[in-house]
């Protein structure tokens, strides 16, 4: 809390102050752009239909709403004397209180403020301890997959069941020096098939064999409710920008111990407790030993409330009202695409695992970007595709050799050609019926009626041929 005597009066007045709307077109938490006109190929206009939350989720309106109203007091945060700079402070400081609620985080947990998903990992492979050894599965975003280099790792091949990814770890770790420190990397929900994987098991075995085990929750947060005491995980990362507060800021929260004993992820400004001069000219340094060692320069204080804003708007709304109605669009995506045979869903673990709203498919004669291009200029639906920066597990799940190319490809691939990428569909809380239904409607037409504009590759894209 801060000293200031009015700063938590003023933040209280600052977040009751912004109003949301009502929701739109029964999606239960609006969101902005939700009524954005997009031009098509073929003439007219659509209301754009965002179905990529996967890579970045629509801002919500309630966070937008709550940005605004503070945006006019904003300041300096933790030295600053003036009362904006009081104010700004208070509200950082909240937020990293909010957060811990909404993760439902230990007593000595700390909250620590990054970039991203990628930025959290890649702090925590920084603080690794000496001769670390650690252990990731193949089917992990790169964000996950790639940051432990440095360290002694082990990939693990891609599971087919939730029992066969624990059972893989348990054998990996019972191989494992057991007297070094071993951590595990392990996705919440996969950024490719949607599927929620075993965490609350996998941290069971990991524990059992002297491991650690961080969580990479970008996929997971915004769709389940993520307890870091009911999971026993040691650490969770997410990012602002999934989670429908895209300004910016990033999350990893868990166990201090190994976050205080490494040195500092950034040298700076912020991290430092005291800095001395030497007589032999040098600098010593005493650094801070709270979630500031690793949070040095000017903090992001926009995107960090808007975070806690979104945690709050999420755990307000309640995850079993988001969670049923998730799962009703998630039904008439698969239902619809089931009903078009050319049309190859992707799984790991089978049709009745449990997933979020991210579903990712190739449709046998097209090439996915081609595809994806055609959803977007003919019927203004925005989709991804490509290898979703998780080229390991997509090349598995296509059946592709790891050294072919996995670029867009030309358009007029011939039909019965392989895709070497996918596309994906991906949805929340600010999605409203009609955009998914409108998606299956366009898949069945495409498939059965072909374009109705000719395309072209243009900087590895497919595009449409204005020429």
């Amino acid at each position: 809390m801060s000293a200031y005597p009015n700063a938590a009066t003023a933040t209280a007045a600052i977040a009751s102050e912004a109003e949301s709307g009502d929701p739109c077109c029964g999606a239960p938490l609006p969101v902005l752009g939700r009524d954005v006109t997009v031009p098509l190929v073929t003439g007219g206009e659509v209301t754009y239909a965002a179905l990529d939350y996967a890579a970045s989720a629509p801002a919500l309106q309630r966070v937008w709403d709550d940005v605004a109203a503070y945006a006019p007091y904003y300041g300096s945060v933790h030295r600053g004397a003036g009362y904006l700079s009081q104010l700004s402070t208070d509200l950082f400081e909240n937020s990293r209180v909010t957060v811990a609620e909404f993760l439902d985080c230990r007593p000595g947990d700390q909250i620590v403020f990054t970039r991203s998903t990628t930025d959290s990992l890649n702090l925590l492979a920084a603080a690794l301890p000496d001769d670390c050894q650690v252990f990731v599965f193949e089917t992990e975003h790169h964000a996950s997959l790639l940051p432990w280099q440095d360290a002694r790792v082990t990939y693990l091949n891609a599971p087919r069941t939730p029992v066969q990814a624990v059972e893989t770890l348990e054998r990996a770790l019972a191989d494992r020096d057991p007297y070094g420190p071993a951590l595990v990397c392990v996705t919440g929900a996969s950024n490719v098939t949607g599927e929620l994987w075993p965490v609350k098991e996998l941290a069971a075995a990991a524990h059992a064999h002297g491991a650690r085990i961080v969580l990479d929750a970008a996929q997971l947060a915004p769709h389940h409710p993520v307890s870091v005491q009911e999971l026993d995980v040691d650490w969770v990362a997410f990012s602002g920008h999934k989670l429908y507060a895209p300004f910016g800021s990033g999350v990893l929260a868990g166990r201090a111990d190994w976050l205080q004993s490494a040195e500092p992820y950034l040298a700076g400004g912020g991290a430092s407790k005291k800095v001395a001069r030497r007589t032999d000219g040098g600098v010593d340094v005493e650094w801070h030993t709270t979630a500031a060692r690793h949070e040095a320069g000017s903090p992001n204080v926009i995107g960090v409330y808007a975070i806690a804003s979104a945690c709050k708007a999420l755990t307000e709304a309640g995850f079993d009202t988001l969670v049923a109605r998730e799962q009703h669009l998630i039904a008439t995506v698969r239902e619809g695409l089931a009903e078009v045979p050319e049309v190859r869903v992707l799984s790991l673990f089978g049709d009745d695992a449990p997933r979020v709203g991210v579903i990712s498919f190739v449709v046998e004669g097209w090439n996915s970007s081609h595809f994806a291009a055609a959803l977007s200029a003919e019927y203004g639906i925005g989709v991804r595709d490509g290898l979703f920066c998780a080229h390991p597990l997509v090349r598995t799940l296509l059946g592709s050799d790891p050294q072919t190319q996995g670029e867009c490809g030309a358009p007029e691939a011939a039909p019965g050609e392989k895709s070497l990428n996918a596309i994906r569909v991906s949805f929340g809380a600010g999605t409203p019926d009609e955009h998914v239904e409108r998606f299956v409607r366009a898949v069945k037409e495409l498939v059965r009626d072909g374009a109705q504009w000719k395309y072209r590759t243009e900087d590895g894209r497919c595009v449409p041929d204005r020429g």
